[in-house]
């Protein structure tokens, strides 16, 4: 199994401050999970470049994005369990 130093899950959208905050703060050996209006950051281009970046699969849909989900790995809600136990530590932005 892998794991990452923290687990960033993000609930806001590219214009709200704490966006830019995450992403600020990612490092290398971190994950970024989006949800909520965090998933907009897929059609924004703001990717990060480092870490693994995940979109939760319920919020993509219900945003629309269909398939604009660039490097971004989808996953579902039991995923997302996975990706905190995998985690030193998570943070909620």
């Amino acid at each position: 199994m892998n794991s990452f130093d923290t687990l960033h899950i993000l609930n806001k959208s590219p214009e709200h401050p704490r966006a830019a905050q995450c992403l600020a703060l990612l490092s290398e050996g971190d994950a970024l999970l989006l949800t909520e209006n965090g998933v907009l950051l897929l059609s924004a281009g703001r990717l990060p470049a480092i870490g693994k970046v995940f979109a939760l699969s319920p919020d993509v849909s219900a945003r629309g994005l269909g398939n604009t989900v660039g490097d971004a790995k989808v996953v579902a809600f039991d995923d997302m369990v996975s990706l905190s136990l995998q985690a030193q530590r998570v943070i909620s932005w």
